[in-house]
């Protein structure tokens, strides 16, 4: 269990900060960069919340535990040295609930005819900024990722790159299985 007894530190005053193995970065690392990015998709999910309940709800809930998971697994890199705890890492199973809950979901929805705008219901767009923080946060991930000099799982990956396909389809779900998407039309305003 996380005990945090004091929330400041002073060390961030100078531009620095601590991986959850004492090791000391810089605040624009990618590595904090990274996690930093998994936060900000996390907190849109919190707004997304505010707009859910039953099943969403507890669906939303779910990933975003699962994105505490991952900014843990992101914040401990694997430097070939014991620790003195078992780092949490993202776990293939997690990966799976996600394509699992994607294919239940996308069951109920009929098929694109064209691109949709962020939009529709309250929860709807508020997916859609979840979407597009959390594309954000896979290209940051992927980066890291590329980095020879960074180890990374590959469930890390895609797990990121998973959650944006989920947050997708929910958004659609969230707009009445689709009914209310708002498509795009190319050129509507020439």
């Amino acid at each position: 269990m996380v005990k945090l007894d004091k929330i400041y530190t002073r060390s961030g005053d100078k531009g620095k900060t601590r991986l959850s193995t004492g090791e000391p970065v810089d605040k624009w690392n990618p590595r904090v960069i990274a996690y930093g990015t998994v936060d900000e998709t996390n907190a849109a999910l919190g707004v997304a919340a505010l707009h859910a309940d039953g099943d969403m709800l507890a669906a939303i809930r779910r990933v975003q535990n699962d994105l505490f998971d991952l900014g843990a697994d992101l914040a401990t890199p694997d430097r070939g040295k014991p620790l003195e705890w078992t780092p949490l890492r993202i776990i293939e199973t997690q990966v799976k609930r996600l394509e699992t809950e994607i294919d239940v979901m996308n069951e109920s929805l009929a098929p694109l005819d064209s691109f949709i705008l962020p939009g529709g219901s309250a929860l709807a767009a508020q997916m859609h900024v979840a979407r597009t923080l959390c594309r954000r946060a896979e290209r940051e991930v992927a980066k890291l990722a590329a980095d020879e000099a960074e180890t990374l799982s590959p469930e890390a990956l895609a797990y990121i790159n998973r959650l944006s396909d989920w947050l997708f389809v929910a958004g659609r779900v969230a707009n009445n299985n689709g009914a209310d998407d708002v498509k795009w039309v190319p050129g509507a305003n020439r």
